[in-house]
């Protein structure tokens, strides 16, 4: 039986920027910022495929760049860190003001008339659900792990799972280490206290270091 395994560089890579998304970046749309947000509001938390039917009805003419900046996110989830499009949801948008196109529009008399367009940027973040799932089936396996909070504010807390995780292996890494049921995991540990005590220490240490994860038993 195995409870952990030691994932290799570039797994860890991969694993890492599906914890952390990906993104893609509108620079200078010649847009006004409110007009972007109007639609932008629309779509944070929502899954991909609901977003871009959102998209598709609204009747805002700020509606046609932001469906080709998702599109280009997905496509980026897709081909960098081989996600499902199904699984993607919006997890982070933003629009902030750029740079004003000035122009001139010639008048009568010889004078000419300053036109000012404004441009924004639209930054748009996709993560994976996937890595929820398996969050979830930690869950699963080890229910004593967790307290009914704890489980109320893990589900909860979905748009913030990056930085619960490190909380969520703690507390699943605490169970397996108290419980007499999964003693079997300290199989190959002494049985001295103190000796016993240290490779534990040193477990945990290069746990932290090369990033273990759980995984089914074999």
């Amino acid at each position: 039986m195995r409870i952990f395994k030691k994932k290799k560089k570039g797994e860890r890579d991969n694993e890492v920027r599906r914890r952390r998304g990906v993104h893609a970046v509108g620079q200078y749309i010649p847009m006004s910022p409110h007009k972007a947000r109007r639609v932008i509001d629309q779509l944070r938390g929502r899954s991909y495929e609901e977003a871009l039917m959102i998209l598709e009805l609204m009747p805002y003419r700020a509606c046609y760049p932001i469906f080709k900046l998702l599109y280009s996110a997905a496509a980026n989830a897709s081909h960098n860190i081989g996600s499902n499009k199904a699984e993607l949801w919006i997890k982070k948008v933003e629009v902030q003001k750029g740079n004003t196109i000035k122009k001139l529009k010639p008048q009568a008399r010889g004078r000419s008339y300053l036109i000012k367009r404004p441009t924004c940027h639209i930054v748009i973040v996709l993560q994976d659900t996937y890595y929820f799932k398996k969050v979830k089936q930690y869950i699963q396996d080890y229910p004593k792990a967790y307290s009914k909070k704890d489980k109320r504010n893990i589900f909860t807390a979905s748009t913030k799972l990056y930085w619960t995780q490190e909380w969520i292996d703690d507390k699943m890494y605490a169970f397996l280490v108290r419980t007499p049921e999964h003693n079997i995991f300290w199989e190959d540990f002494p049985q001295n206290y103190t000796e016993r005590q240290k490779k534990e220490e040193d477990f945990f240490l290069l746990r932290r270091q090369y990033d273990f994860i759980p995984c089914d038993s074999k």
